[in-house]
Formats: structure tokens, sequence, C-alpha cells
């Protein structure tokens, strides 16, 4: 039986885009489908700033009149421009085990990128760092975080036979939360503190927060991660759109923001407890249990995954990343949290991943952007 494919263009296709993402996973003790809300806010133009930008097109696959793949193209012309490259993007990309299922949507979307003009096509990738990247490669009995894409092994496969090659690597680490700091780093803390007139703030709620650090936060985020593979600069658009996306569900206690003198945001640590096994039980709703699962996980979890870690360039290599951990991980404890997931870490940066060594950990998962010539 030929494959259909179809180019999405109805509010009820775009559904149907993402509820195929969500139901292909519903069973997979590993993965974290993501809520239905979250996905169509990021994919339905008028709500995602970055289609204000960004080409975007999605296709969805059909055998037996039955929806049996899908993928989105994406062109970011910010990180094009940054790069110095022309490179189309796929993402939100799922199938069944079926080659030709799998070649019919690839030749879909490398057409279209050929018709923009484009030269390669790189994925999994989203609109910005800020959406879910990269494929699953090692750790598939590891389950997934919120942040993070699960794939069945198969998808590996399809993609090398495609053509594709590696782009770029990351690293998910997963670690134990130590039941008593260690006192080295306190005073590791409290000298940094002193020495560069630093300071922790101590926000009265989470409006509070947002309101008076939230834009300072994605400044630092854009100094901080523009070196690293594919990033690209968020727009006051783009960081409205992703505080209000994504600080939604936060405990105040789990997050740390360093400030100097000045008020500017030199450090940051954001953690959030756990939602892979709330989001499991949601299977992609909301209601009528899904905001249950959701705000119970708050408060009953014995894992919190790091969402953004990072220090400003001025200050990196100053032992300034001591004063996140000083806040962060004796609260986790107090608070029962057993492990911590790092969500993924670019293996170039090494930086990042040393911080590791003061702690029991090990690198359990690996998942890799590919790219093709077209």
């Amino acid at each position: 039986m030929a494959i259909k494919i179809k180019e999405v263009t109805t509010a009820k296709e775009l559904k149907s885009f993402i509820w195929f993402g969500i139901t292909m996973y519903k069973d997979c003790r590993y993965a974290a489908p993501p809520l239905m809300l979250d996905d169509l806010l990021n994919l339905k133009r008028g709500k995602n700033p970055a289609l204000d930008f960004c080409p975007a097109i999605y296709f969805l696959a059909y055998k037996n009149d039955r929806i049996v793949g899908r993928i989105a193209g994406i062109i970011n012309p910010v990180a094009n421009e940054t790069w110095r490259h022309k490179n189309a993007r796929f993402g939100w990309v799922d199938f069944i085990d079926d080659a030709e299922v799998v070649d019919a949507l690839f030749d879909a979307v490398e057409n279209w990128a050929r018709a923009q003009g484009m030269e390669s096509l790189e994925g999994p990738l989203g609109f910005t760092d800020f959406d879910r990247e990269g494929a699953l490669i090692e750790g598939y009995d590891q389950v997934a975080t919120l942040a993070t894409i699960y794939n069945f092994p198969y998808y590996i496969t399809h993609y090398e036979r495609r053509g594709f090659v590696k782009a770029a690597d990351w690293n998910e680490y997963r670690i134990k939360v130590p039941e008593v700091f260690p006192e080295r780093f306190m005073r590791m803390a409290a000298i940094v503190q002193q020495k560069f007139g630093l300071s922790i703030v101590e926000p009265r709620s989470k409006r509070d927060l947002i309101g008076r650090y939230g834009e300072k936060i994605f400044q630092l985020l854009n100094a901080t991660y523009k070196d690293l593979y594919g990033f690209t600069r968020l727009n006051k658009q783009q960081i409205d759109f992703y505080i209000k996306l994504y600080f939604s569900f936060f405990r105040l206690d789990t997050v740390v923001v360093v400030v100097n003198e000045t008020d500017e945001v030199i450090a940051l640590g954001i953690g959030m407890p756990s939602f892979t096994k709330a989001l499991q039980k949601a299977k992609g709703r909301l209601f009528p249990l899904g905001w249950w699962h959701m705000i119970r996980a708050l408060y009953v979890n014995d894992t919190i995954d790091l969402y953004l870690m990072a220090v400003h360039p001025d200050y990196q290599g100053k032992g300034v990343n001591s004063m996140v951990f000083a806040r962060m991980m004796p609260v986790a404890a107090r608070n029962g949290y057993k492990f911590s997931e790092s969500n993924p870490e670019l293996e170039s940066n090494t930086r990042m991943s040393s911080q590791w060594d003061s702690f029991e950990y090990t690198r359990h998962k690996k998942r890799r952007v590919f790219i093709k010539s077209l």
C-alpha cells in the first residue's frame, strides 16, 4: 500500500499531528509524553513568536488511512545568519518502523528545504534550544525528562540509512543528592560570594522572581550559551513566550539566582521536580486529572531535574557555581530528593560536565543531532 503524505493545513490536522507523537509512546515506561497544550502553543501560528520569522511546515504520513508518521520542517534564519550556514531543521519526528514511511516523510521535508534554498538538513531540533532536541542514541532503558526526547532505537537506524551523520552529541547524568553537603563547597561559596560582592536573590514569590529577574535570566542565557551548538539569541517576544511556557511549574526553593552588586544576574540554577511519572499518567491531557498529577509531582518526588545551569562568561572558572550548589543541594536533600537529572549537556562542554566530579554520578544517556547535505 502506497504511503500518502499530507501537509498539515487545518487546526484538526495539527491536533492529529501532536496526538500521534503522544499516543505512540502512551504505553512506554521510559517516555515522558508532552502535554498536548504545550505542543500546541509551540506549533501554532500566532502563539509561538518564533513562527513570526521561522518558515515551518508539518507533514503527516498515512498508510491504509491511518496516521503512521509525522515530521516538521523548520528554518531558523537567525540561526543561519549566526552560524553562517543554510540549514533547515527537522523536528517533532515520529514514525513506525517502516522504511517506506520514513522515506516518504524525509523526502517531503528534504524537498521542501531544497525549495527554500537550504543546503543541509539537521535534527531533531526545534525552533530554538529551549525546545526538545537530539535523538536518544544510548539509554533506552532510562526514563526521559519533560525537556527531552525519547525515541525507539530503530529511529537511529533509519536516520543513518537516509545518510544522516553526527553533528553534535549531548550527555546526560544521574547525580546522587548527598545527604550531607560537603563542607568545602560551603566554604568555597562563602569565599566567592565575599570576593566578588555577590548575593543570592531571596524572592517573595514566583511572581516577584519572574517580574524582577525573568528577562535578566534569559539575558544571562543568551550570553552564556552563545557559543554552544546551534544556539540563537532570543528576542523579547520569545523570552516572554518561554517565561509563560516553562515558568508555570517550578518550586521557588529549587531556583537559585546569583546577582552582582549592580543586580545583574551572573549565575543561575533552575531545578524542578521530575514530571516524568506525572506526564505518563496524564497521557497528554491536563484534564480531567492530568493537572492533579502535575501538581502532586511538585511535592511528592525523589528526583529533581536540573533544567538550566549557567554562569556568565565573565565569572566562569571562578567558583561561582559553588554558590548555586551550596544553596540548591542541601535544600534538595531536605525536601527528600535522592537523585538529580542533569538534562542534556554538550559533550564538548567539559567545563559543565566536570562539575559532577565532586558528586556520585553516572552517565546514563546520550543523544545526537544528525545532519545531511541536501
